[in-house]
């Protein structure tokens, strides 16, 4: 029985886009879709005009790590790695030499405000600065677009609002990001949100254009 029935959407590069809905609406599958960790059993999913479901799993996971940077609730760092060391494993796995490699991931640490804490390791940072590594980790290979799966979830509200002030930043220098989430506090905070339910697309609120579109499920 398919999860997800008949979603039609498109990105536009610069949007900042939120996908919503209760538990069991669809959102992982979803994600895991526009991950490239999934594929879907019918219809197309196109990633820079590219039609990624015909693809190897070898392509896909080297589209996956040029094109797509994740953000995860869980923040998935290595414990024994630095904050440096943590934000230059795309890299890594892309072979961006040694030097390169030092110099982004200086550079994306100053953008999240963590340029005084490479040198430590997650264990000595709080939870918005482990997300904050997460961020910047998510950049270093220039994506196409930034997928974030319920960046706040574990951050109390404090910091889960100075994490979205995060992604508004990058959002305002032009970086395109989908974001997931079950938290209502933020439908306002996207160009676009997308309520799932029962796996359908039922509810997209326009808050550039104040504009509110419903479907039928």
């Amino acid at each position: 029985m398919p999860v997800l029935k008949g979603v039609n959407f498109s990105v536009r590069r610069g949007e900042f886009i939120g996908i919503m809905g209760s538990s069991g609406s669809g959102k992982s599958t979803l994600l895991n879709i526009l991950g490239l960790l999934d594929k879907p059993t019918s219809g197309v999913y196109r990633l820079d005009g590219q039609a990624v479901e015909t693809l190897s799993d070898h392509e896909l996971t080297t589209i996956r790590n040029i094109k797509i940077g994740f953000v995860f609730q869980a923040f998935n760092l290595f414990p024994h790695l630095t904050v440096q060391e943590n934000i230059e494993v795309p890299m890594m796995y892309a072979g961006v030499d040694i030097r390169k490699r030092h110099r982004v991931s200086e550079e994306m640490a100053t953008k999240v405000k963590l340029a005084h804490r490479l040198d430590h390791r997650p264990t000595q940072l709080s939870g918005g600065e482990c997300q904050r590594v997460a961020v910047a980790r998510s950049l270093v290979n220039n994506p196409t677009f930034i997928l974030a799966d319920e960046p706040t979830g574990n951050l109390d509200e404090k910091t889960g609002n100075e994490i979205m002030a995060l992604f508004h930043e990058l959002h305002r220098a032009g970086t395109t990001i989908v974001m997931v989430t079950h938290n209502p506090q933020y439908e306002g905070e996207y160009d676009r949100v997308i309520y799932l339910r029962n796996g359908r697309k039922w509810r997209v609120i326009d808050n550039v254009n104040h504009k509110t579109e419903e479907f039928e499920t």
